[in-house]
């Protein structure tokens, strides 16, 4: 019994020690492998080159040197993956915020970002709002109503390249619209291609 035990405990050691070591990513600067499905690589590089071509292009210049509100509309996920479109969008916002022509409104998109924003607003309009000093409560008619909207969708289509090889090709898209006319400002498509071993899942 006690050899028995022995070669079990002896099995599960010489396992854990077949195991790869974990090990901390370089973000900067990461040399590893490519992987079919999308990483955290994939949106950086998306997310970079299509907002570096919007600014390029002139869009966003307001004509009175000022910044335009901006709310994100619908990000549609048309790929074999979970994917948080939030991951892609948080990166997208962040560059257009730091170009300093932009500023994204939490207060109404197809994810608005802070709740608050209207809890606030029903507390104010509630029995507790006695409980509170009025000078610090938020006003009636102070949100900021966007002007322009950003949507988009993430595209997967998968093709056969031969018996062996499967190549995924991925479609980023978006668009920027004027809310008050509805005509569409500008639009990109950042395409991601990968080659690899058909027994590779891509999800």
């Amino acid at each position: 019994m006690k050899t028995k035990v022995l070669l079990c405990a002896l099995a599960i050691t010489v396992l854990m020690g077949c195991q790869p070591a974990t090990k901390n990513i370089d973000i900067a600067n990461d040399e590893g492998k490519a992987v079919m499905g999308l990483d955290y690589r994939d949106f950086d590089q998306a997310a970079t080159a299509m907002i570096s071509s919007l600014v390029r292009s002139g869009t966003l210049n307001k004509k009175d040197g000022g910044r335009y509100v901006m709310a994100t509309g619908r990000i549609v996920n048309d790929t074999m993956q979970r994917i948080d479109t939030d991951q892609l969008m948080a990166k997208v916002e962040q560059e257009m915020m730091n170009s300093g022509q932009v500023v994204m409104t939490s207060a109404v998109g197809d994810k608005a970002g802070d709740s608050l924003v209207y809890e606030v607003r029903d507390l104010r309009d509630s029995d507790k709002a006695d409980e509170f000093d009025e000078s610090t409560m938020q006003a009636k008619r102070t949100l900021i109503a966007p002007e322009l909207s950003i949507s988009g969708k993430i595209i997967q289509r998968d093709v056969k390249y031969n018996k062996k090889t499967t190549q995924v090709e991925y479609y980023f898209q978006l668009r920027i619209t004027d809310l008050t006319t509805g005509l569409r400002f500008w639009q990109e498509e950042k395409i991601l291609g990968k080659r690899g071993s058909s027994k590779t899942v891509s999800w």
